[in-house]
């Protein structure tokens, strides 16, 4: 399977291949024929997809249920964190300790539109973008994402904080400092205990 990371919205031919089940010179051909938009990286030979791109050539040409599900079958998984650095080292344990799709956003704004794109599992979020924009998120999700399962991360919580987390619908609160490994089990165990 397919293990995209971090916010990869743009494919290699091999990718696609591997999502559609396909040869790569197939996929080539796709995009030299006109059948799927894609691009040329100037001065090679490689190809690229755009993630929408390919979304819409799968649906034009209904493609079988296991090519569109391909990526689709994975873990995907919000990462929020105002900390760019902070947000991608998780993002990037995250994504090698299991087969996940995981995004990241900086604010919750971002967060938004990355759970409208991308409808995750999860979302892992840290208290940095700001308590009051964190439970409009939750709240958000809560009313139109019931699904998405939220991780509030931070420290100095205080039980007032943690009831208000909860009551916006946090489903776990990850108390600073943590090991990448625990934020990994939880989501796993969550996972399973859902499954």
């Amino acid at each position: 399977m397919l293990n995209l990371t971090n916010n990869k919205d743009v494919l290699t031919t091999g990718e696609v291949a591997s999502i559609c089940k396909v040869a790569a010179r197939t996929v080539s051909k796709w995009i030299d024929s006109g059948r799927l938009e894609g691009y040329r990286i100037p001065g090679s030979r490689d190809r690229r997809v755009t993630r929408d791109a390919l979304e819409s050539f799968i649906r034009k040409h209904g493609l079988p249920n296991a090519c569109a599900s391909a990526s689709r079958g994975l873990e995907r998984v919000v990462v929020v964190d105002a900390d760019t650095a902070t947000a991608d080292t998780l993002a990037a344990a995250l994504a090698q300790a299991a087969q996940r799709e995981v995004r990241t956003a900086n604010t919750a704004f971002e967060a938004g539109v990355a759970v409208e794109r991308f409808s995750p599992h999860w979302v892992i979020a840290d208290t940095s973008v700001g308590m009051s924009e964190l439970c409009g998120l939750l709240g958000w999700l809560q009313s139109e994402r019931s699904t998405t399962r939220v991780a509030v991360m931070g420290q100095g919580f205080t039980p007032a904080d943690e009831l208000a987390l909860r009551a916006a619908g946090a489903r776990a609160i990850i108390r600073k400092p943590f090991t990448l490994r625990a934020v990994v089990e939880l989501i796993h165990a969550r996972a399973a205990m859902a499954g």
